[in-house]
């Protein structure tokens, strides 16, 4: 969805489309009640929904025909929230990148301890809604006031999580995915192998191939039969999005009447948005968007497996990776936004690692170069062996020792004048469990048993990361699991 009103932004660009994009605007479902954008950094964080419905945006039935396109069953009630995805925006508008929180992950939640994100919606929802109607009130005013407590539920959970406060929240349902797919004409991707999965309808054979709506949600649906389970489709969801958002920049789409009203009626009858969302304000500030601009990346996975003391299988994650992962993104964007960040960029941060997990020193030191600090020196410790994780600092240096200790979870801090000043030295010991945990080094590296959440028990014994990092590009779709 984010990726069409992207096409409709160059199209204003271009001074082809006003006229276009107010049409958008007037006739588009729209989702009222939602506590957005608290936060203003001048940045853009839109929370994109991936639902799977049986009906339009508006609620309407969807046609036997379509329903049999979509091969995804009968099931009326389903209200899982499967595609959960935060696009962020910097202030220029100059770039996109979108990144996928995997549907498994165990996470916070409100009132019920944790829960697999793709739950939440659906399960307050049907809460709420059950709530009013015993109460007395009307099916319809109950069934609208319950789809806006779970999605406000839905943000919620993944604000917890990221760290990030969403700005606008935009939904779409099966049905969209495979009209926006085929206004375009069919999107471009490529397989290492052949596929035939019953459970999604995807039949392909390997190598580079186009494929029309139908298609198209078969391929982003499967995980059964694929190496990396959920985050093999992950990964070809984000594969697929570059090349679609190839395909909507790209001038062969935007120059063609036809595509552009495909687009058009695509995004009305299968898009919801958050009331406030002005789509002209919002056009106008992609005007300079280029498809190598927009980039796909995958939050931080501890593992892919992990079990809670119920046995029920979800992913596990750390919410301190999770957030540190979100601020390096924001950092990317201009490491010298804030004072904050200036100040680490001038304390330099030696690592040693004296965990007995190999590979921690390199990852904790690029998850605080991502942090602003600079990086120091990295390897084994060479000095006494530590018992607890400590941040060492010349007395000048105290403060910035203080807040480097709770950037990495509240560790010890210890003053040692052998450092020069502008230099502290973190010493990861056993107990470690902060920002790092995790983290894609060049090691193959068993996390401390630490890195798992209280309540779930890790089954594998290397971190499971996504390490992908997908571009929008118009040279061709990257081939994938």
């Amino acid at each position: 969805m984010v990726l069409a009103l992207i096409a409709v932004s160059i199209m204003v660009a271009t001074g082809i489309a006003w006229s276009t994009v107010d049409s958008v605007q007037s006739d588009l479902a729209t989702a009222a009640g939602l506590g957005l954008g608290t936060t203003d950094d001048g940045a853009i964080d839109i929370l994109l929904v991936g639902i799977d419905s049986r009906t339009d945006a508006h609620g309407n039935p969807l046609s036997d025909q379509e329903r049999a396109m979509l091969f995804a069953g009968d099931d009326e009630g389903s209200n899982n929230t499967d595609t959960i995805i935060l696009v962020r925006i910097p202030a220029d508008g100059s770039s996109a990148t979108a990144v996928s929180i995997p549907r498994d992950s165990y996470v916070a939640f409100a009132g019920h301890g944790k829960a697999k994100i793709n739950s939440i919606y659906g399960t307050v929802r049907e809460e709420t809604r059950s709530k009013l109607v015993e109460a007395g009130t009307d099916g319809t005013a109950a069934e609208q006031q319950a789809t806006e407590a779970g999605r406000e539920a839905l943000f919620n959970a993944v604000e917890t999580l990221t760290g990030v406060s969403v700005d606008r929240y935009a939904e779409i349902g099966l049905l969209g995915f495979v009209l926006l797919t085929d206004a375009v004409g069919g999107v471009d991707v490529c397989l290492n192998n052949p596929v035939d999965d019953p459970y999604s309808g995807a039949n392909f054979p390997a190598g580079p191939q186009r494929l029309n709506g139908s298609q198209a949600l078969s391929f982003v649906r499967q995980r059964h039969g694929l190496p990396r389970g959920d985050l093999d489709r992950i990964v070809r969801q984000q594969a697929f999005m570059a090349s679609l958002a190839g395909a909507a920049i790209s001038s062969r789409t935007l120059t063609d009447p036809a595509a552009v009203g495909r687009i058009s009626q695509a995004i009305e009858r299968s898009v919801v948005l958050d009331a406030q969302w002005n789509v002209l304000d919002f056009a106008s500030r992609l005007q300079n968007l280029a498809a190598g601009s927009v980039h796909f990346e995958t939050i931080p996975v501890v593992d892919l497996d992990g079990r809670t003391a119920s046995g029920e299988s979800v992913v596990d994650v750390n919410q301190g990776d999770v957030r540190v992962f979100f601020e390096n993104l924001v950092n990317r964007e201009d490491p010298t936004t804030t004072p904050e960040t200036a100040g680490r960029a001038a304390l330099t941060v030696d690592v040693a690692n004296d965990s007995g997990v190999e590979g921690l020193a390199a990852t904790v030191s690029q998850t605080l170069t991502g942090m602003g600090y600079g990086a120091g020196t990295v390897g084994n410790n060479d000095g006494s062996p530590v018992s607890e994780t400590t941040v060492r600092a010349n007395s000048d240096d105290r403060d910035a020792a203080n807040e480097l200790a709770d950037a990495l979870g509240g560790v010890t801090v210890e003053e040692d004048n052998s450092l020069p000043s502008g230099t502290v030295q973190v010493v990861l010991a056993g107990d470690y469990s902060g920002p790092g945990i995790g983290t894609p080094s060049t090691d193959s590296a068993a996390p401390s048993d630490s890195s798992a959440s209280s309540d779930v028990s890790a089954t594998s014994s290397v971190p499971e990361m996504t390490g992908t990092t997908v571009v929008a590009s118009t040279d061709g779709p990257p081939c994938v699991n």
